[in-house]
Parts: C-alpha cells; sequence; structure tokens
C-alpha cells in the first residue's frame, strides 16, 4: 500500500525535530491535566485539538466504549459537524460498522481511505455526503490490559492513504487518550471509594502492623473520640478486652496467618461504656512496605443485641415471675435426653417434680387477678431461694411450676427436695391485707426410668401431680405403673365416650322415690348408665372425664330426651309420675350454655306444636358448687325454668361448702338431704341433731324434703319421726332399668 512520497534525506532531520517538539507537548500537556486531575472530556477535547493541529486538514474523534461493551459514544470532536457526531453517538460496534465501530470491535487498526466505496460505510452513505467525510481511519484505545477502551479517529474530506508518520501519530494519540481514559477512571473510582469510604455507616480504620492508624472514615472516629482521641495508634487488645478471650485469640491467629475474621465481639468505647460490635478484619499485603495491612470494619450492633435479648427473654421466659417458661423447659429437656442417647449410658439423668398451687383459683376469684400475680411473684422468689443453682426452675401454666434436678438422685434426696419446697411457701404471704396459707400438690418422674421422651416424662410427672391432687392435695406422688394404668384407662374412656351416644352405650335407670310412710312412688330420679365393652362403668369413673371434655353438654341433652320421651309414655300409659334428671355445673358454666339450656326446652317444645311440655312431671336437680357460683344469670335462668314449672332440687346437700344461708337467697324448691349423714344416725345424737336442723331450716324456707341413702329399718323410723316426705334408697328399691320401672308402676296402680 502507498503510504506517501518519498522524503529527501536532508529535510528529515529538521522535520523529525519538530514532530519530537510536539510529541513531547502534546505528552507534557496531557501529562499535566492528567496529574491536575481535570475532568475526562476536557483531557480528550485538548489531545483532539493537539493532533489537528500536528496533522493540517485531519478532524480528529475520541469514542468511548460503553460499560455493556455493545455501544460507542461520544467522548470528544470539536470540529466534525455536530449532525455527524449525534448520528454515530450510540453506535452498535460491530464487524462492518463503520471505521470505529469495526476498529472497537475487532481491537485493531481499521484505515478506509474511501468511505464512499468502502462497505463498512455504505448504509451511513447519506450522512457522509451531508458532511463531506471522504476519509477516516481508527485506532482502538486500550487499557494495560489489552481491553477496548473506546476508539481514536482522524477524519478527511478528501480520499486519503496515511503515511508511515501517520500512523505512528494515531497510535500516539491512542496511547495519550488510553493514559487520560484509565487516570480519569482510575481518579474516578479513588474519588468515589474515598466517598464510600467517608460514608459508610460502619466504623472502618486501616491500620499497619504496629497498630499505627493508616486512615480511619468519621464513623470510626466519633465511635473512638473518646477513648483514643490522637487516632494515631488503636489499641485493638484494649479495645476488644471485654471480648471472650478464646474468640480474641482465635482473631488474632487468623491475622497472623494472613487470613481475613469475622465474628461478633465486645468492644470498649469508654471505661464505662461497651458496646456489641459485628467485627470483620481483612487482611491487605502492602506492595510497598511489604507488610501487611489490616481492615478493621467496626459495627455497632447493640441495639440488635438488646432486641434480641428482648425477644429471647419473651420467647423463653415468663414475663410475670422472670423464670423460664414452659417452651425453654421442653427445649432444656430436649437437650438432656438428646445428650443421654449420644453417650448411652445415662449420665445425662434427671428428675422432673411438677408443683401445682392448690386451690389457685380461689385466690384470683376472691382478691382478683392482680393480687393472684402478686402471689405468684412471691411463690416464685421463694422457690429460688429454696432450690439449688444447678436446679432449672420455670413456670409452665397459671399456677403450675417445674423442678428439673439433674443427674440421679434418690428417693429420699427427691422427697427432701419436695420437703424444702413445701417449707419454703409453708409461711403465710401476706397479699391485700390478707394472710394466705398456701398447699400444694406434686408430681415427681424420673428419666429415664419413668420415661425417655420429653412428652413422655411430662405426662407422667403431671399424672403424678393430678394422682396427688385426688388424693386430698397438699402432698407429692412418685409416677408409678399404677397411675400409668389409670391414665390409660381414662385416656380410653375419654376416646370412647364421645360415639357412646351413636352407639347407644347409654341407657337411663330409675330409682323411686316414695313416701316413707305408705310405700307409694312419689317420684324416680333418672340414672344415667354406660355399658361399654360389655361393662357397666360407674357414672363416679366417666361423669368426671366427660365434664373435663365438655361433653356432658351433649350427654345431659340426651338423657333429658330419653326422660321426657319416657314421661310420654308414661302419660299414655297413665302411669306418670315426677322424674328428677340430676343437671352437671359444667351445664350452666357460662352464659352461652346457660342460653342453650333454656334453647333446648323451647326447641322441644316446638317440636310437639301445641301440646304442652310436661313441666310439673321434671325436677332439676343441680349440686351446692352451682349455688355457690351466685351468678344473677343462674339464678334468673332457673327462676325462669320454674315458672314454666319445673322444680329445682338441690342432690346431696351438706356435703360441700354451702351453707343453709344459700337456700334463702337460690331459687330452690327442694333439699336432697346426702346418704352420708342418714347413714350416720346410729352413730349418736349429733348426727341426728344436724339433720334435725336441716329439716327444721328447710321447712322454715318452705322447701320440700328428700332423705337419700335410706336402707335399714332404724334409718326409716328416724326419717319417719321428722315427718320427712319422700326417701329413696335401697330399703325400698335399687335402681332398675326403663322396663322394669315401667311394670312396677304398672303394678302400683293396680293395686291403687
Amino acid at each position: 500500500m502507498d503510504i506517501g512520497p518519498n522524503i529527501d534525506n536532508s529535510a528529515q532531520q529538521p522535520q523529525q525535530d519538530g514532530y519530537h517538539e510536539s510529541r513531547l507537548e502534546r505528552y507534557s500537556t496531557i501529562l499535566n491535566m492528567v496529574l491536575q486531575g481535570l475532568p475526562l472530556g476536557e483531557m480528550l477535547n485538548a489531545l483532539v485539538l493537539l493532533i489537528e493541529a500536528q496533522k493540517i486538514g485531519t478532524k480528529a474523534s475520541v469514542l468511548l466504549l460503553s460499560e455493556d461493551g455493545k455501544r460507542l459514544l461520544s467522548g470528544a470532536a470539536p470540529n466534525l459537524p455536530d449532525a455527524y457526531n449525534q448520528a454515530i453517538n450510540g453506535l452498535e460496534i460491530g464487524p462492518e460498522i463503520g471505521s470505529c465501530g469495526a476498529a472497537a470491535f475487532l481491537g485493531e487498526r481499521v484505515i478506509v481511505d474511501d468511505m464512499d466505496t468502502h462497505p463498512n460505510w455504505l448504509q451511513y452513505k447519506e450522512i457522509l455526503i451531508d458532511c463531506g467525510l471522504k476519509a477516516c481511519w481508527s485506532e482502538p484505545i486500550k487499557d494495560s490490559e489489552n481491553k477496548v477502551l473506546g476508539t481514536f479517529g482522524m477524519y478527511y474530506d478528501t480520499q486519503k492513504t496515511p503515511t508511515e508518520q501517520d500512523l505512528i501519530l494515531i497510535q500516539e494519540a491512542a496511547r495519550l487518550a488510553s493514559l487520560a481514559i484509565e487516570r480519569s477512571r482510575g481518579m474516578h473510582v479513588q474519588r468515589l471509594s474515598s466517598k464510600i469510604f467517608n460514608s459508610l455507616p460502619l466504623a472502618l480504620v486501616i491500620t499497619s502492623e504496629d497498630n499505627s492508624v493508616l486512615s480511619a472514615n468519621p464513623v470510626f472516629k466519633s465511635l473512638t473520640s473518646t477513648y483514643y482521641a490522637n487516632l494515631k495508634l488503636f489499641d485493638v487488645q484494649r479495645f476488644l478486652s471485654h471480648s471472650p478471650k478464646e474468640l480474641v485469640d482465635d482473631l488474632f491467629e487468623h491475622l497472623s496467618r494472613g487470613h481475613a475474621w469475622h465474628g461478633e465481639l465486645r468492644g470498649l468505647r469508654t471505661d464505662n461504656d461497651i458496646i456489641d460490635i459485628s467485627l470483620t478484619v481483612a487482611v491487605i499485603r502492602d506492595s510497598f512496605t511489604q507488610q501487611n495491612c489490616f481492615a478493621w470494619l467496626i459495627n455497632d450492633i447493640s441495639s440488635r443485641k438488646n432486641a434480641e435479648q428482648t425477644i429471647n427473654f419473651q420467647t423463653n421466659y415468663d414475663q410475670l415471675t422472670g423464670l423460664a417458661n414452659r417452651k425453654y423447659l421442653f427445649q432444656s429437656l430436649q437437650v438432656m435426653v438428646e445428650s443421654n442417647d449420644i453417650h448411652h449410658e445415662g449420665e445425662h439423668a434427671f428428675n422432673l417434680i411438677l408443683i401445682d398451687i392448690d386451690h389457685f383459683k380461689q385466690i384470683n376469684d376472691t382478691l382478683g387477678h392482680d393480687k393472684g400475680d402478686l402471689v405468684l411473684k412471691l411463690i416464685a422468689k421463694r422457690l429460688v431461694s429454696a432450690i439449688p443453682e444447678n436446679v432449672l426452675l420455670s413456670r409452665i401454666a397459671a399456677d403450675e411450676f417445674a423442678l428439673v434436678l439433674p443427674g440421679k438422685m434418690t428417693t429420699e434426696s427427691l422427697v427432701d427436695m419436695v420437703n424444702e419446697v413445701t417449707a419454703v411457701l409453708d409461711n403465710p404471704f401476706s397479699v391485700g391485707g390478707q394472710h394466705l396459707k398456701l398447699t400444694i400438690s406434686a408430681g415427681i418422674a424420673r428419666y429415664p426410668e419413668d420415661a425417655n421422651k420429653v412428652e413422655q416424662i411430662l405426662n407422667c410427672a403431671t399424672q403424678a401431680m393430678y394422682n396427688a391432687k385426688s388424693r386430698g392435695r397438699d402432698g407429692f406422688q412418685f409416677f408409678n405403673q399404677q397411675i400409668q394404668k389409670d391414665a390409660e384407662r381414662n385416656a380410653e374412656l375419654h376416646l370412647h365416650l364421645k360415639s357412646a351416644i351413636s352407639r347407644k352405650e347409654f341407657a337411663l335407670y330409675y330409682q323411686p322415690i316414695v313416701n316413707p310412710n305408705t310405700g307409694k312412688i312419689v317420684k324416680a330420679e333418672v340414672l344415667l348408665r354406660w355399658q361399654y365393652n360389655g361393662q357397666f362403668i360407674s357414672p363416679d369413673e366417666f361423669i368426671p372425664i366427660a365434664e373435663e371434655s365438655g361433653f356432658i353438654v351433649h350427654i345431659g341433652e340426651w338423657v333429658r330426651t330419653e326422660a321426657l320421651t319416657a314421661l310420654k309414655q308414661l302419660q299414655r300409659k297413665k302411669l306418670a309420675v315426677p322424674l328428677a334428671i340430676n343437671v352437671s355445673t359444667i351445664e350452666f358454666w357460662t352464659d352461652d350454655l346457660q342460653q342453650r339450656f333454656l334453647t333446648y326446652f323451647d326447641n322441644k317444645q316446638a317440636e310437639l306444636g301445641q301440646e304442652k311440655l310436661p313441666y310439673h312431671l321434671l325436677t332439676l336437680e343441680i349440686t351446692e358448687s352451682l349455688m355457690m357460683k351466685q351468678q344473677d344469670s343462674v339464678s334468673q335462668l332457673l327462676i325462669e325454668l320454674r315458672r314454666r314449672g319445673m322444680q329445682i332440687s338441690v342432690d346431696d346437700f351438706g356435703t360441700g361448702y354451702s351453707s343453709l344461708s344459700y337456700l334463702a337467697n337460690f331459687p330452690v324448691d327442694q333439699v336432697k338431704i346426702d346418704k352420708s349423714f342418714i347413714q350416720k344416725i346410729s352413730s349418736g345424737t349429733r348426727h341426728e341433731a344436724l339433720i334435725e336442723a336441716i329439716v327444721s331450716m328447710s321447712r322454715a324456707l318452705d322447701l320440700t324434703i328428700v332423705a337419700e341413702g335410706v336402707e335399714t329399718q332404724n334409718e326409716l323410723d328416724f326419717i319417719k319421726q321428722q315427718d320427712i316426705e319422700a326417701v329413696q334408697g335401697y330399703f325400698f328399691y335399687k335402681p332398675m332399668s326403663e322396663e322394669a320401672f315401667f311394670e312396677l308402676l304398672a303394678k302400683q296402680a293396680q293395686l291403687n
């Protein structure tokens, strides 16, 4: 390729001297601008003008490669037409895209001496004609790693082929442009890094191996201003003096091997200001000093730690007493069980004592829940003072506490522990002007002897505790297999009780109530019987289970439905006598249940239409505990039932906590003297006097009386002397099936 005419050697030396002078000027100008940190656009613009001054007729440009490496953007082209600059700004690069687009894509020089005919420019012919451009030489601008940064282009208004000197000049221009671009970008990154360094919300300090501070951002200066005022030395050991020694040793061991480290420690801001920090340390090798430098990134996480502690307390501890809660207890037991599973040696055995405060509900009911909470706090405080440090104490329910005693312990040691707890709670609590003496019921279970799962060991202790309660409270019980059998029995009955109605396993039995003088049946008590797996289950066994589960409500409705059906049959046979039906306290426990009780009779009346419900033949037998509730809603419900014609009888009177004064304020019609009083008549005159007092008071209140449990002639004679109008007991009749009861009434009718 012809690169220009031959040059006369005699004229070459002065020309080269001029070139070197201009070259020195270009380098000096660009380097000065770089050192001054002038904007990139200003430096590139100066470079273009210097090249254009060196090569008359040249119009130069610098295009910069976009960040994504796909387009060319205007850098500097002060003497090219604006229309052309606008047309190529944002031009996508490619092997056949003009001169600069191809040079940027290929990474090599592209010379086009005739733009009118060159295939790379055919699609841009119109803009070339408008701008009068004929030739374009483009040199890729590359960085120190040989990556393309952009292009340096030289344009001419005539067809032109470069000389060797032209090629040297365009290479030089590209190198100077590269210097300006790299330096400008480096300074931009440096300035950006400096801004980031100073704007970080975290403390950052860079130190040498002797802990000299090489650089520190404002947050670090603020963090340590009162403790490291001169900021010449960062005493790391002192700063971390309140951190765990093993973590600090691990930190410096990593740094000594040139490894980074990250973890959470405690930092000393001042002698009285210790903060929680997240610390990241990077090791940087200084090529100038050939020593390690350390970048310490410190984040104050005290607020987060405080929040974590608050959340941890709320999650794992009881807010009222400050003791561990049920969740924490369960997790702790799980850890102990899993540790035991790993070692298979049983050395992680433990003992669980479950403590329930007897009759605590009465404190809340009489003194109020605020006083009840105060009592619980005082209990917790006393318990903490009584137990060894290695014992976990937790509050797992309203008035239930648990002690976990690690290791194998003798029966005597466990009994001693319970006695110590009992003793520390024995002194009365003074609350709200009252002196309260508390007792406890405790259940003791041992791991792994009694169970080998957390849920099971908790169940064992719970069963033992309830067993202690059933034995009269104020005592303790060790878990044993009989308790387990009883619990399994209760679970079995509980499971099958709900299907007893649908399986038609329930039946009603009737025990006649008679006139003591004539023996005539004047009423009958309806009794529920359950035949399960071919055996009758005692009501004393299954009724408490039904009440605890709430299923007693459905059972009660079934009993009343069956009793009403029996009454209708007796009415048709003209054999009807009043029926007394027991009502569980649970059926009146809430306002909703009370409304449900009344709605039941309303629905039955709706089923009968014009026929009236035989309210006058129904007596509801309630317990003294219902009267003790003293709820206006209960009283109003009973008043409504009496208004409809039913009678209200107090069953087993005298065995509960009530007094005769309740009778004066509660809507009742009858009392049933409990059989325990009747059966003690022969024991002495004091028991006779007690019955006489009940009879006298009842008559004064215009109440009828039924004596239960009459079994002997002596008992009957005494009842007659008191002129009690009705008796019930084995002396006359035992409970009988519906069929037998109907036959008995029929025989009585025939005799009459």
